[in-house]
């Protein structure tokens, strides 16, 4: 039976298709910064750190993405401040924050005897669920991620090469990577409902990953990532629609294949150029 022969369904696919690439392209954004910042780690942990307040939302009948924004919000806030008082390493401070988190959502789960549906939507994602009232959302996210990417550019760039660099010029780095983490929060709160928190990391990686063996310039690979986010995401509905398989799922592992066949491409076509190519992102990121 073809998709003209079903419009609901015809209709939940585009809404999906709508939704996800708004998805891919935030993702593709902010993930670009992930990959050269080095913060996967923490991306992971805020897709866990979500749980608990999404599982306090819907046992309380509130909006589940308000409560995974607070959940999310609230972790990035003790981060920071773990970091700046507590005296501990980024990374020590993101693991402990993650299992915390983790845990505490677990808690709340088994506490409820009716909560197993919404949460396996909310660990593998519900892309064909996006209503309009959710496009809406998504695209006013995006808008705000793509303004902020932009006005922070300079900034972030500075950082990324060198922290005391960015402080002599007055760029004020913590502020840098306070809006950073908070642009990685944000894609990764919008995201959840496409992928689900499990798989939130791939759709924010993998594009960014891909794009990056072929650009030079940091907003040249953004511009890329979000194509093959927007891509991955084509191709995981697809995939979902003939393959009868999970939907975030599917566009997650599309995206992930496509950053392996960017890479082998990749390495197929290098060996033949006859000027050395500076890596995209080694070390000093370009503008």
């Amino acid at each position: 039976m073809s998709w003209l022969a079903e419009p609901f369904a015809l209709d939940l696919v585009q809404r999906a298709a709508l939704g996800g690439g708004l998805v891919a392209v935030l993702c593709g954004v902010v993930g670009t910064w992930v990959v050269v910042r080095g913060m996967a780690f923490l991306g992971e942990a805020l897709a866990h750190g979500m749980l608990p307040g999404v599982a306090v939302a819907t046992i309380a009948g509130l909006p589940v993405l308000l409560g995974a924004a607070a959940s999310a919000g609230a972790m990035s806030v003790v981060l920071g401040l773990l970091q700046r008082r507590g005296r501990l390493s980024y990374d020590t401070s993101i693991g402990l924050l993650f299992v915390g988190m983790l845990a505490l959502g677990v808690v709340v789960i088994s506490h409820s005897g009716t909560f197993a549906t919404d949460a396996t939507a909310v660990l593998f994602g519900d892309v064909l669920a996006i209503s309009d009232d959710d496009l809406v959302v998504l695209a006013v996210a995006t808008v705000v991620g793509l303004v902020l990417a932009a006005v922070a550019h300079r900034p972030l760039v500075a950082l990324a090469l060198d922290a005391r660099v960015a402080a002599v010029l007055g760029l004020r780095p913590t502020l840098a990577q306070g809006l950073l983490v908070g642009l990685v929060t944000l894609a990764v709160v919008v995201s959840y409902q496409a992928v689900g928190s499990l798989l939130v990391v791939g759709l924010l990686l993998a594009p960014a990953v891909a794009a990056s063996h072929w650009t030079r310039r940091i907003p040249t690979t953004m511009a890329l990532a979000a194509v093959i986010g927007v891509v991955a995401v084509l191709g995981g509905l697809l995939l979902s629609w003939y393959g009868a398989t999970a939907a975030g799922s599917s566009i997650a592992l599309v995206a992930i294949a496509l950053a392996v066949v960017s890479w082998l491409l990749r390495s197929a076509v290098r060996p033949r150029r006859t000027t050395p190519r500076r890596p995209e992102h080694a070390g000093q990121p370009a503008v």
